[in-house]
């Protein structure tokens, strides 16, 4: 007989992040309170980490990295094995370190005779000092005199990935901090190479995340475990999770969700997913979970059940979805990070960059300033998904409230808004309401470069606490921008990012190379552009990702407005999402990508900015038509 009261457990898969909680668990834990729902919630990501990376995780890692033969061993793993001392000596100070518990190991690791050193350290060969290039401390140039903990972190943080790396040469090749085995589910049209790889003997990793996930469900008794799957590197992991627990507990209701699911399994039709997950609910959880939970307790049909998908009894998939509307932004409830450890985080300092390393730097409350986006236009956006194309808001006085009652849980005012872009409008009220309150924090969030960030805004967000921002120049070509439908222009992006910095607040672009159509001086074009930003102080960080065409976005449902013809997608059961295309130019971008990415990199570490940017390319590439005093002219208007 079911229960008439139900424990709910929500858990966060690996991998995620190091420094800070996906917040996924935190919402919904904090909603299913709001409804007096018995909500609890486990970080089995972190935890899985904080295991490997133990004195006894690395006796576990030891005894299979020494039971390789000896031609299979490389260079790393040896160096473990005649090391091991020092290293099994130094994990559990440096992570205590890199949790902030023991900030004073800082003087040791930075000496650079307490942690052993393989060849993740040699990168550090890469910091040269532009004016003195053959002389003193390599890494002194970068953090200056005083920058002891930042070169204590970075340095510790290159011995955490060395041990990551060393896992994946003796343990599990498919092992990263932030994604694991993601090869198994990104796009994956059939759900064999999943199904197989649960089916194979479990490695040290697998077998952790098991343990770590019977150990949550007997600390909490839940009679539902709700699987967060942000991204296809977390789907392996949540299925581990899930199998571990209905060995064990056939009883406990299993449910599948998240950003993964959202994007790449809307046609699920794959009947094994159900051997492990009793539901999979689509979209914000919210509504799904309410109808669900109602239905457990036996005071809903199976029927009425809300954008779910089940598995019949003769074994065929289907999707239920009982149309009801979703719950308000406003009346969601306010995260909570409750039950999960938030002094266990590991601050990792991966790039010297003061704005790109506050993804991986810190421990951010993440909180959300509207539902979806208020643009929705781009075309190589997920725009037809709910997570973007329903806009919904809230007043500043509850998003303050929120931020209020968030700080008196965590004791921790920073704050990192996860919109798809935060409104200006919004943004105005939110400062405005902050300063009235005399609430002090430091926030930073993802934007939209448009004309409404004039000085005067940029300024009252900065005096609000906003530290940075991040958003999309894209490929940085006023032809493409339009044909992508962005909104904005490269002067605009210039003019604005330039009163972003002028008022003290860092920025970051996202930039895209690849589009359709993109011709090669168009990639020179763009990195023009780029290097007058950084030049000229617009922007101080960027990331050049590869496009990617997808079936929920303007380019996948309408490829001929783009003058590219889409590849047939082989039929399947499980994910659909990336789909490839034939784009008439023939232009080899992954070979530019390289370029871009050097160029980039050293353009974030003030290297390089005067040099004529066809220097970065292997081949020979036409002179940029773009005039050399482009953004400085935009800046003078």
């Amino acid at each position: 007989m079911t229960p008439p009261s139900l424990r709910v457990l929500s858990v966060i898969p690996p991998m995620t992040q190091l420094n800070t909680p996906y917040p996924s668990t935190a919402y919904l834990t904090g909603f299913l309170r709001s409804r007096a729902i018995d909500a609890v919630q486990e970080d089995l990501a972190l935890a899985l980490v904080l295991r490997l990376l133990s004195p006894t995780g690395l006796d576990a890692i030891r005894a299979r990295a020494g039971a390789l033969p000896k031609n299979r061993r490389t260079p790393l793993v040896q160096g473990f094995l005649e090391h091991f001392a020092r290293y099994r000596y130094t994990i559990g100070p440096t992570i205590a370190f890199l949790q902030g518990r023991d900030p004073t190991l800082a003087h040791r690791i930075a000496s650079r005779s307490f942690l052993p050193e393989g060849p993740r350290f040699d990168a550090l060969d890469a910091y040269v000092d532009p004016d003195d290039p053959d002389g003193g401390d390599p890494l002194a140039w970068a953090f200056g005199a005083l920058g002891l903990a930042d070169r204590a972190r970075h340095l510790a943080t290159l011995y955490l990935n060395e041990l990551a790396d060393l896992l994946r040469e003796a343990v599990d090749a498919r092992f990263e901090f932030v994604r694991y085995a993601e090869s198994l589910a990104m796009s994956q049209p059939s759900f064999e190479p999943l199904a197989a790889a649960l089916a194979a003997p479990p490695t040290l990793v697998d077998a952790y995340l098991s343990e770590l996930a019977l150990e949550a469900v007997s600390r909490h008794a839940p009679q539902v475990v709700l699987v967060s799957t942000p991204f296809p590197g977390s789907v392996y992991g949540a299925f581990r999770i899930a199998r571990a627990i209905k060995a064990r507990h056939p009883e406990v209701v299993t449910v599948l969700g998240g950003g993964f699911v959202n994007t790449e399994l809307r046609e699920l039709a794959e009947p094994r997913v159900f051997d492990d997950f009793d539901y999979v609910t689509l979209d914000d959880g919210e509504r799904p979970l309410l109808a669900l939970l109602k239905h457990l307790q036996g005071k809903r049909e199976r029927e009425r059940l809300v954008r779910t998908f089940v598995r019949e009894a003769d074994g065929a998939v289907r999707y239920i979805n009982c149309a009801e509307p979703d719950v308000p932004f406003a009346e969601v409830g306010t995260p909570t990070w409750d039950g999960l450890p938030l002094d266990g985080y590991l601050s990792v300092l991966d790039m010297l960059n003061p704005m790109h390393r506050l993804w991986s730097d810190g421990r951010w409350n993440k909180l959300t300033v509207a539902h979806g986006c208020y643009w929705k236009k781009c075309s190589f956006c997920d725009i037809s998904l709910d997570y973007i194309g329903r806009y919904d808001g809230a007043a500043a006085s509850a998003l303050v409230d929120r931020i209020e009652a968030i700080i008196a849980e965590t004791g921790q005012s920073g704050f990192h808004f996860v919109d798809e872009a935060a409104p200006p409008k919004a943004l105005r009220a939110l400062a405005e309401e902050l300063l009235r309150r005399g609430v002090a924090i430091s926030w930073w969030g993802n934007i939209r470069f448009e004309k409404s960030f004039t000085p005067e805004l940029c300024r009252l967000l900065a005096d609000s606490g906003c530290i940075a921002v991040s958003g999309g120049l894209e490929v940085a070509s006023d032809r493409l921008l339009k044909l992508m439908k962005k909104g904005v222009s490269v002067e605009q992006v210039a003019r604005v990012t330039h009163a972003f910095s002028e008022a003290g607040v860092l920025v970051h672009a996202y930039l895209m190379y690849g589009f359709p159509t993109q011709t090669v001086p168009d990639t020179v074009d763009a990195l023009e552009y780029v290097r007058q930003l950084f030049a000229a102080g617009c922007i101080q960080s960027g990331f050049f990702h590869r496009f990617a065409c997808t079936v929920h976005s303007p380019v996948g449902k309408n490829p001929e407005e783009f003058g590219v013809t889409l590849v047939p997608l082989p039929k399947g059961t499980f994910a659909k999402n990336d789909v490839g295309f034939i784009d008439p130019t023939g232009v080899d971008h992954d070979r530019l990508g390289k370029a871009l990415n050097k160029a980039l990199y050293n353009y974030m570490h003030g290297i390089g900015l005067e040099a004529d940017v066809r220097q970065w390319f292997d081949e020979r590439v036409p002179r940029p038509r773009v005039a050399r005093q482009f953004v400085a002219r935009a800046l003078q208007h």
